[in-house]
């Protein structure tokens, strides 16, 4: 196998020491947290005691000023050992980002402490019933008041971390008129007025995680809540444009990391499984089979290493993230697929860690923009016309 270079050894140090949280905090946990439809409060608390979240934001902010590299290592480990519920990504590399780039001085120093430390959990709250990829049809409205506060009507669905979030940014349309240019990023907190949350909802896979539905009911939040203040008035658009690169990217890495955890699982399994006095692993088809996921997953890991090289650099474009997404989540599919079936039976029992994964690999095709929306992004990077 091509040997990667990305990381140094201080980044493997990391990676010891955050298997060793997994080793104690999650892996004797997540299967009842599966059953139970989300991942108990306290694992968020010893992951801020151990300076396991928001890991990149600056020391001032509770922080590391870790590289991104380093949560990079916490998607791959994750998703290798299947610990699908654990929300901390989205958490830290996604919620925080957007309150470091784009909040006042007030709300970085409020939140992001907060957050670090696991005292609060955070969600982004995009998605509606009626507008998932098209980002652009939100009908969640936040109208200005008189008195310069905003009421905020609307409801948001497939939203992570969102049953136990204790702060949400909430995407909103100022000025319905203007469409795109008319959306704004509120925060909103846990028991403010109106804001209710949902049932958890119940999936095919990614069952520990704690998606849910968002309500907001006549939600009045002060002019402070609008993240950035009145100079990200109506920006929230641009804001979410600038952030889904690396959001993509953080998919594409998980989606690697399982693939290659699967075919090592899958590989175990056929050297010990007989079928007619013969390990399966002895049949050509097996063989074949596996030679070429592993070599397709190779060819993944070398273009999502080459992705966060760029990422690094911040030279990586919205087309090459959408690239990545797309490919390695549909080749994620292929593997837990072709893996279930080397597995035979038994890769249709949950007991199995390969058959958790088949039904975890699902939704990576779905969310962070589906792949049609990918394929959409990538045309427009070539000059093709589109509709």
């Amino acid at each position: 196998m091509i040997e990667r270079t990305l990381f140094t050894p201080d980044h493997e140090t990391f990676r010891d020491s955050f298997r060793r949280f997994m080793d104690k905090e999650i892996a004797p946990f997540h299967e009842a947290w599966e059953d139970q439809g989300y991942v108990d409060r306290a694992v968020w608390n010893k992951a801020g005691e151990n300076g396991f979240l928001c890991m990149t934001m600056p020391e001032e902010y509770g922080g590391s000023d870790a590289d991104l590299l380093y949560s990079a290592i916490q998607y791959e480990e994750l998703w290798a050992r299947g610990f699908t519920g654990v929300g901390f990504g989205l958490h830290s590399d996604i919620v925080a980002p957007y309150i470091l780039h784009y909040g006042t001085e007030a709300q970085k120093k409020h939140y992001l402490p907060k957050l670090a430390s696991g005292e609060m959990i955070g969600a982004i709250a995009m998605s509606e019933p009626s507008a998932g990829s098209d980002l652009q049809a939100v009908r969640t409205t936040a109208l200005k008041q008189a008195d310069g506060s905003f009421v905020i009507n609307g409801s948001k669905t497939f939203i992570t971390n969102g049953w136990h979030a204790d702060l949400v940014i909430v995407v909103a349309k100022t000025d319905p008129a203007a469409g795109a240019k008319g959306t704004s990023l509120f925060l909103i907190e846990r028991g403010t007025p109106g804001f209710e949350k949902g049932k958890r909802l119940k999936k095919l896979g990614l069952k520990a995680q704690d998606t849910s539905e968002l309500f907001f009911n006549d939600v009045r939040v002060p002019a402070d809540a609008l993240l950035g203040g009145k100079a990200q008035e109506n920006r929230g658009f641009v804001c979410l444009m600038e952030q889904l690169p690396w959001e993509r990217l953080q998919i594409a890495i998980g989606a690697v990391a399982a693939s290659q955890s699967a075919i090592n699982q899958t590989v175990a399994y056929v050297k010990d499984r007989k079928v007619f006095g013969q390990p399966v692993a002895a049949y050509q088809n097996t063989r074949y089979t596996l030679a070429e996921l592993q070599t397709q997953v190779q060819i993944a890991q070398v273009f999502v290493d080459k992705c966060l090289d760029l990422l690094m650099q911040k030279k990586l474009d919205t087309a090459t993230a959408s690239m990545a997404k797309y490919w390695t989540s549909d080749l994620q599919c292929k593997v837990m697929d072709e893996c279930v079936q080397l597995h035979g039976g038994y890769g249709f029992m949950w007991e199995y860690p390969v058959t958790r994964a088949y039904a975890d690999a699902r939704v990576q095709r779905i969310y962070g923009g589906t792949n049609e929306i990918m394929k959409e992004v990538i045309t427009r990077s070539m000059g093709l016309p589109g509709r």
